[in-house]
Parts: structure tokens; C-alpha cells; sequence
């Protein structure tokens, strides 16, 4: 399609409780939950992002050296009606009690055997990470 607008890049990270939950966040005038991240400031990594965005939005400190690659993936994006997002997402264990700060309006901890349940999760991820997760967890465990 040439009229296709190039994708919004960001980089998100899965954050799970003992249960295997997933941390989602709403920002701000937003009404989609979504994974904690953002897009990269000029020159910096995607590792670099999923960092600095984690300890911005959630009070959080994450080891670049620990974060492990789920997948890259493209899908509508949330809040930019007519965009795609382009999003590289990662896995980190969770470091400690994650608090809404920045934009971050809203937590919600969501099962991904449950995540159907959600209709108000964005694209990205109820169509692929969600998914992604499902696979790598097998039939019947939550992490």
C-alpha cells in the first residue's frame, strides 16, 4: 500500500506479578490499557527506551542486561487513530511495586488466560503479545 503511513516505533515491557499477571497501564485521556514503554528519544536503544520509560511511568528501576526479547511486532495503534505502532517488546521480572507517575493514569493487572475478557486492551496487545505469552506458557500455567 503506498498510501500507508510509516509506524509509530515504541518499545513496551511485560512485567508479571507471581501469578503471572500482566502489568497494563491507561495513560491520560486514553481509554486502552497497554503495556508500560513509549517511544525512543533520537539515538536512543530500544533497551535504552523500555528502561527509561519503566522508571518514568512506573517508579521502577530495570536492568537493560535483564530485559529478554518477546518478539517485535506491528498493530493499529492505541490513541493515534489512522497509525500503526511499531513495537519492540520486552520481558523483565518485576523489580518492585510499580505506582502511576508521568502520563500514567491508570494501573491493571490482567490474566492472559482472561485477557478476552478485556475489551478496552490495545491492539498490539490483545492481538500479539497476549498470544505470544499464551504460547510461551503452554496449555494450563500462568507463567
Amino acid at each position: 500500500m503506498s498510501d500507508r503511513q510509516p509506524a509509530i516505533r515504541v518499545c513496551g515491557v511485560v512485567l508479571r506479578d507471581t501469578t503471572g499477571r500482566v502489568l497494563t497501564v491507561r495513560k491520560r485521556g486514553t481509554e486502552r490499557f497497554m503495556l508500560p514503554g513509549g517511544k525512543p528519544e533520537r539515538g536512543e536503544s530500544p533497551e535504552a527506551t523500555a528502561t527509561r520509560e519503566c522508571a518514568e511511568e512506573l517508579g521502577l528501576t530495570l536492568r537493560a542486561g535483564e530485559l529478554a526479547l518477546l518478539g517485535r511486532f506491528r498493530a493499529p495503534a492505541a490513541n493515534e487513530a489512522g497509525h500503526e505502532v511499531e513495537s519492540t517488546v520486552f520481558l523483565h521480572q518485576l523489580t518492585g511495586d510499580p505506582v502511576a507517575a508521568a502520563e500514567i493514569e491508570a494501573l491493571r493487572w490482567v490474566d492472559p488466560r482472561d485477557a478476552q475478557g478485556h475489551s478496552d486492551l490495545a491492539p498490539l496487545l490483545s492481538g500479539h503479545v497476549i498470544p505470544a505469552l499464551l504460547a510461551m506458557d503452554g496449555p494450563g500455567e500462568s507463567r
